[in-house]
């Protein structure tokens, strides 16, 4: 193993994705406060709160999803991938059906702000995928595990 190489046991790996989700986590609330706060000083409370439960809505939903494939990735490395493009379309159905009953109720109307929350949830999801890519490069959690030397033909 040359010194550029992580070791490759699982559980580094395992503890290692904690750490990314965490970090992920943590960018999207800072990113989600800051918009709340600034939302709260130009537009008012419900720019405030839309702002708020965007970020909510983010870190909540990938959060979680990100928290499966991590388990799973432990758990049962070949589902992984399955997995995780099974939580992704589970992710874009639960977002569309949270805007579609806040769409249908009079929360958009008269509690929250439609373009801070949208804004929110872009945002967070946009530092979210870019914090994730980076902590994984710079923890340098493999995407796949190499097969061994003594499975090779």
């Amino acid at each position: 193993m040359m010194t550029t190489e992580a070791p490759r046991t699982g559980q580094v790996d395992r503890d290692s994705g904690v750490s990314v989700l965490l970090g992920a986590a943590a960018s999207a609330l800072v990113l989600g406060l800051l918009a709340s706060v600034v939302g709260a000083f130009t537009s008012g409370s419900e720019a405030a709160l839309g702002a708020l439960v965007g970020t909510v809505l983010v870190v909540g939903i990938l959060g979680f999803g990100s928290f499966v494939v991590n388990v799973v990735a432990g758990l049962v490395p070949t589902l992984a991938l399955m997995v995780a493009m099974t939580t992704y379309v589970l992710q874009v159905v639960l977002m569309g059906l949270v805007f579609a009953v806040l769409s249908g109720s009079d929360l958009l109307d008269t509690t929250l702000d439609r373009g801070w929350l949208a804004g929110a949830v872009i945002g967070g999801t946009a530092i979210w995928l870019v914090s994730q890519v980076l902590l994984a490069t710079r923890r340098r959690i493999p995407v796949y595990e190499l097969p061994t030397e003594g499975g090779a033909r």
